[in-house]
C-alpha cells in the first residue's frame, strides 16, 4: 500500500490530457486544479489503484471524471468495437444526475467519442435497456440499479470494463448497499484500475477498500474538513423551541440572512411544519427529504440551482436514522424511506450563501456536512445554527472538534447577536402562524404533494386517458386541511421593525402629499390641471407629471 506520494504541482495543461478535455475544462471556468485534482489525476492517468479523501466542494468529482475520459479517448484509438469501459456508482439518485451533468460538461468537446449515461432514474429498467444496446462508454448509476440491469443480462461488463468509480464510498454500506455492491462485483473482470472517493475515512471505507482496490495510493490531503474562517463564518444563535420560528421570520423578513439558503431540519414533517409556517408570510420555499419521489427530489434541486427558489428545507439523512427521529407509528405507519437519498451529503447545491440549522445537527460529522453544502470553492459563507439548553452540549462538541482541525484558538462559533425582545411584533405574528400548522396540515401536505406527483407521472398519462373518472377524483377529492393564508401577513409594517434595522430592511414611511399651495389657492388640484393641460395639448401634461419630492 502505498501512502500519498509527492507528485510534482502542475496545471491542467500539463498532465497531457487530450486538447478536447482541455477546450471543456476552460469552458467550465476551471483556472487551475484544486488540491485534489492536482494529486489524483497523474496517479490515476498512471493506471492505479486510489482511495481520496477530500473535503466536500473540493472538487473530487472532477479528479476521477478527466482521468476517465481521458482513458477512453486513448483506448479508441486502437478499440475495434463500442464497448462500455467505467462505471460509476454513487449512493444516491441525485448524486447520480450531478456526475452524469459533470461527465456531460466535460465531454462536449468529444460527446461523438464519448458518450455516458445515467441508470439511476427510478423507471422500469426495460425502458433503459435500448439505451444500454448502444454500449455506452461511461455508466453511472446506484448499485441497486446497475445490479438489476445486469441480472437482466441488459449490460455485460465481464470482458470489457476498465475502470470502477465508487463517489462517497462512506455512504456506500450505510446506505445498505453492502449485499449489492459485492453482488456487482461478481459481475466484472478480475483486473481493472478502481478510484474510491469519499469525504472521510471511516471504517465503512476501509472494509470498502479491502473489497475492491489493490494495493491503492491512499491521497489524504492534509486540509481542514470545512473552508477556512476566513471564508465560512460560524454563527450560534440561543433559541428556544417557541422561539425558533419568530427568529427565522424576523431574520428573513428584515433581510439579515441574504442570497440562497438552505434550512436544515432534523424530520420530515418539521419540513413541511416550517414550509407551511413561511408561505403564511409569503415566503416561497421548497421541500427536500428522504420520502418525496426522485422526480420531485431532482426538480426541486435544480429549480433551487436556478435561482426559482432561494430557500430550501432539508431534512438531513443521517438525523432520518437516529431513533428519536420516526416516532413509534407501528407497522401501518411504517414510513417507507428512499435509501438511495441523502441531502447534506452529496448533492452539488450551487452558489448557496448561508446555511441555517433550524435543529442543530445530532453529531459533529453531520454539522460538517451540512456546513459543507455552502463556501465551496472560493465562494464565502455563512453557517448559522439555532440552539436550544438541551442542545449546548451538541454545540460545545463541535466547537472543539472545529477548534482542532482549523487550529484556531479564539472561539469558532461566534454568538449572532440577536435581541428577541426587540421584535416582539414578529413573535406575536409567528407565535399565531405556527400554531395554526396542524399535525393534520402537514399531512395533508405530504398527501398533496404525492399527489401531485401521480398527476404529473409519465406511466399514468395513458391510464387517466382511458379513465377520466379516476383523473377528476383525484383532482376533486376532499378538502385538504391547508393552513388559511392571509395576505396581510406578507407584508412587514413600519411599527414592529426596530428603528436600526429600518433603513437595512428597506422599510420607509409611506409619503404624504405635499399641498400645493398655488394651485390650492385657486382651487385647482394637480390631478385636475393635469387634465386641462391634456385636454388643450397632450405634450402639456409633462409639466404636470408626478407630485413633487419632498427635499
Amino acid at each position: 500500500m502505498a501512502e500519498e506520494s509527492d507528485v510534482k504541482p502542475c496545471n491542467f495543461h500539463e498532465m497531457e490530457l487530450d486538447d478536447r478535455i482541455l477546450k471543456a475544462i476552460a469552458k467550465l471556468g476551471w483556472l487551475e486544479p484544486t488540491p485534489i485534482q492536482e494529486k489524483a489525476i497523474p496517479i490515476l492517468l498512471e493506471g492505479k489503484d486510489v482511495l481520496m479523501r477530500a473535503r466536500t466542494g473540493s472538487g473530487k468529482t472532477g479528479a476521477f471524471a478527466v482521468p476517465v475520459i481521458q482513458r477512453i479517448l486513448n483506448s479508441k484509438q486502437t478499440s475495434m468495437k463500442q464497448e462500455t469501459k467505467a462505471l460509476v456508482l454513487a449512493p444516491s439518485k441525485e448524486l447520480c444526475q450531478q456526475i452524469h451533468t459533470n461527465f456531460t460538461e466535460l465531454t462536449t468537446k468529444c460527446s461523438r467519442e464519448v458518450h455516458c449515461i445515467d441508470l439511476s432514474p427510478q423507471m422500469d429498467i426495460s425502458a433503459q435497456r435500448p439505451l444500454l444496446v448502444e454500449r455506452p462508454d461511461i455508466v453511472v448509476s446506484t448499485p441497486l440499479r446497475v445490479l438489476a440491469h445486469l441480472k437482466a443480462r441488459n449490460i455485460n461488463l465481464k470482458d470489457s470494463l476498465e475502470m470502477l468509480v465508487i463517489d462517497e464510498a462512506d455512504l456506500i454500506f450505510s446506505f445498505g448497499y453492502e449485499e449489492e455492491l459485492k453482488e456487482v462485483l461478481s459481475y466484472l473482470p478480475r483486473v481493472f484500475q478502481a478510484c474510491l472517493a469519499s469525504a472521510t475515512l471511516s471504517e465503512d471505507v476501509l472494509n470498502l477498500k479491502q473489497l475492491v482496490l489493490r494495493n491503492p495510493v491512499i491521497l489524504k490531503l492534509k486540509e481542514p474538513e470545512l473552508a477556512p474562517v476566513s471564508q465560512l463564518a460560524h454563527y450560534h444563535l440561543a433559541a428556544e423551541e417557541d422561539e425558533k420560528a419568530a427568529i427565522l421570520y424576523a431574520l428573513l423578513k428584515l433581510h439579515l440572512v441574504r442570497g440562497k439558503s438552505i434550512i436544515f431540519v432534523n424530520t420530515v414533517d418539521r419540513c413541511y411544519k416550517l414550509k407551511l409556517f413561511l408561505e403564511q408570510f409569503g415566503i416561497p420555499t421548497c421541500v427536500l427529504n428522504c420520502e418525496l419521489p426522485a422526480a420531485i427530489r431532482c426538480l426541486s434541486v435544480n429549480q433551487f440551482n436556478q435561482g426559482v427558489y432561494d430557500i430550501i428545507i432539508a431534512s438531513d439523512e443521517k438525523a432520518l436514522e437516529e431513533p428519536h427521529a420516526v416516532k413509534h407509528l407501528g407497522k401501518k405507519g411504517k414510513r417507507k424511506k428512499d435509501k438511495e437519498f441523502g441531502v447534506a451529503r452529496g448533492i452539488d447545491f450551487h452558489h448557496v450563501s448561508n446555511i441555517v440549522n433550524f435543529d442543530f445537527p445530532p453529531d459533529v460529522n453531520s454539522y460538517i456536512h451540512r456546513a459543507g453544502r455552502t463556501a465551496r470553492g472560493k465562494n464565502q459563507g455563512t453557517a448559522l445554527s439555532f440552539v436550544s439548553i438541551r442542545e449546548r452540549p451538541l454545540m460545545q462538541e463541535v466547537e472543539d472538534h472545529l477548534k482542532g482541525s482549523c487550529s484556531e484558538e479564539e472561539q469558532v462559533l461566534r454568538a449572532y447577536q440577536f435581541k428577541l425582545e426587540e421584535v416582539e411584533g414578529f413573535r406575536y405574528r409567528a407565535r399565531d402562524a405556527w400554531r395554526a400548522v396542524t399535525r393534520i396540515a402537514v399531512r395533508e401536505a405530504r398527501l398533496k404533494e404525492i399527489k401531485q406527483e401521480i398527476l404529473n407521472s409519465q406511466k399514468l398519462k395513458s391510464y387517466f386517458a382511458d379513465n377520466p373518472r379516476d383523473l377528476q377524483t383525484l383532482r376533486h377529492d376532499k378538502a385538504l386541511h391547508t393552513v388559511k393564508i392571509q395576505p396581510h401577513l406578507a407584508n412587514v409594517p413600519d411599527y414592529i421593525v426596530p428603528p436600526a434595522l429600518k433603513s437595512l430592511a428597506g422599510i420607509s414611511r409611506i409619503r404624504k402629499r405635499r399641498f400645493d399651495r398655488i394651485s390650492g389657492a385657486g382651487g385647482t388640484s394637480k390631478v385636475k390641471a393635469r387634465y386641462e393641460a391634456k385636454k388643450r395639448n397632450p405634450l402639456q401634461c409633462m409639466e404636470f407629471s408626478g407630485f413633487k419630492k419632498k427635499p
